[in-house]
């Protein structure tokens, strides 16, 4: 992956515009941006923090979702699906900081 040079609103640009598809392919009920981008403090080497919640958990699912998102953003993607039995910390800083489109 290339350094990016996407801002917090492109990422959500990207997102709201494949949002229709992920949900009607994958089963996405909601996805979001949370960490560095979230916060508009992205750097050049940073990835996108990306969470999703779908009808149905699915590992395959989420690695398509991954793999599209990086192809289109040219940058490295972390994906985490939001679940109500999760890490404590992480869940935490995920309500805190997710912005959903």
């Amino acid at each position: 992956m290339r350094e990016n040079t996407l801002s917090r609103d492109d990422v959500l640009a990207i997102l709201r515009k494949r949002k229709a598809d992920f949900a009607n392919s994958y089963g996405v009920t909601a996805i979001g941006i949370f960490g560095s981008f979230a916060r508009g403090q992205a750097k050049e080497d940073s990835d996108i923090d990306l969470v999703v919640k779908m009808k149905k958990p699915d590992l395959f699912y989420m690695v398509h979702i991954k793999e599209e998102l990086e192809g289109e953003c040219k940058t490295r993607v972390d994906i985490v699906h939001y679940r109500e039995k999760m890490n404590a910390f992480l869940k935490k800083r995920i309500d805190q900081e997710a912005v959903y489109v």
